[in-house]
């Protein structure tokens, strides 16, 4: 076995290192092949292919932005943004085995002083990565250990006041009916931006008004019924006339995807057009909002937009609730349409319970 080079290294080094070698020997240790194992110990590049494959992909429905954040998403020239080149770019040539606290850090805090609160998904992604290796005998401990987020983070409480929704949906107008009806069921509907994106029409029940998502579609992995009013289905129904012969609701417009995946570019254009900033996420939370200012329970609100739940009776009532669903959706559809038609009926603005 190679001990070090004779340059670096006198005769009395040589022979305490020849004595700690056999005493590993006789230890039961065998150093010659755990230099071995050392040398062909995976890479971060690989440990990041063997992540996304066989944990991001199968468990995270947010897989894609584990792979943007450690492969990068380079921008178009004609943005003027700098590219994000991803984590694998500068650490995949290292041993896993290698990489330290310091070196991850130095990654963190450069990401940090162009975009803080990204530098906080960096950490987290590359934290559970890290717990992957872990788990895989890859590592012995985390170098992400006692490393803190960089930046603090607040939740958004974006809600739109009447007039901003009045012009938001005049804005749409100007819209493929596809994309102004992909907005419009989500404001009227508040569900999450990725499950009306995802809809089928099998999912849904025109004539008794009921659009189910089902368990594999869900955030918590439970099908989820959502009482469609007027105003939804109209859009649905519009929708349906058209020539466009798909399972999708929102099929893509473009051959890369069945349905659409995103839509921030028509966002921006939304906003430039009504001068209304939003992000897809408001929508939701300014009709959850509205409907409890309203008088709507909060209880009622909370079955509406599908929110985990604990305890025991969470498994059994989940279906308990489908009238006073129905009931504040009926209600939040005739609220919006009179906000759009910039009506003050106080009738229609102020929630009432169906005895």
């Amino acid at each position: 076995m190679n001990i070090g080079s004779a340059a670096f290294m006198d005769l009395a080094d040589a022979r305490k290192r020849a004595r700690e070698i056999l005493g590993e020997v006789a230890g039961g240790h065998d150093p010659a092949n755990e230099r071995q194992a050392d040398r062909e110990a995976g890479t971060f590049a690989e440990l990041a292919h063997e992540y996304i494959e066989r944990h991001a992909k199968k468990l995270k429905r947010s897989w894609r932005e584990d792979y943007r954040i450690l492969y990068g998403s380079p921008h178009k020239k004609k943005t003027g943004k700098r590219p994000h080149l991803g984590i694998v770019n500068r650490l995949g040539p290292m041993r896993v085995k290698e990489i330290t606290r310091r070196d991850v850090r130095a990654i963190l805090d450069e990401t940090a002083d162009r975009a803080p609160i990204m530098a906080n998904r960096t950490l987290a992604v590359v934290r559970k990565m890290f717990n992957f290796a872990i788990e895989h005998d890859w590592l012995e401990s985390n170098p992400c250990h006692l490393i803190k987020r960089l930046a603090p983070e607040r939740q958004r409480d974006r809600v739109l006041s009447e007039d901003e929704i009045r012009k938001f949906w005049k804005a749409l107008d100007n819209e493929q009916p596809i994309i102004a009806a992909l907005f419009r069921l989500r404001l009227l509907t508040a569900q999450r931006g990725g499950e009306v994106h995802g809809a089928r029409w099998d999912e849904m029940e025109l004539t008794t008004g009921w659009w189910t998502i089902p368990a594999a579609r869900s955030k918590n992995s439970l099908a989820h019924r959502v009482p469609l009013s007027a105003q939804a289905l109209k859009v649905l129904k519009d929708l349906k006339a058209q020539p466009e012969d798909s399972p999708w609701v929102f099929p893509s417009t473009r051959k890369a995807g069945p349905h659409i995946a995103h839509a921030q570019k028509a966002i921006e254009r939304i906003v430039q057009r009504s001068k209304v900033e939003f992000r897809g996420h408001d929508l939701r939370r300014t009709a959850a909002s509205l409907m409890v200012g309203a008088g709507v329970p909060r209880l009622v609100v909370s079955k509406i937009l599908n929110h985990v739940e604990t305890g025991v009776t969470a498994v059994y009532d989940r279906h308990s609730y489908d009238l006073e669903k129905r009931a504040a959706l009926d209600f939040w559809g005739k609220r919006v349409e009179a906000i759009i038609a910039n009506k003050r009926d106080t009738k229609v603005l102020t929630f009432r319970p169906r005895m």
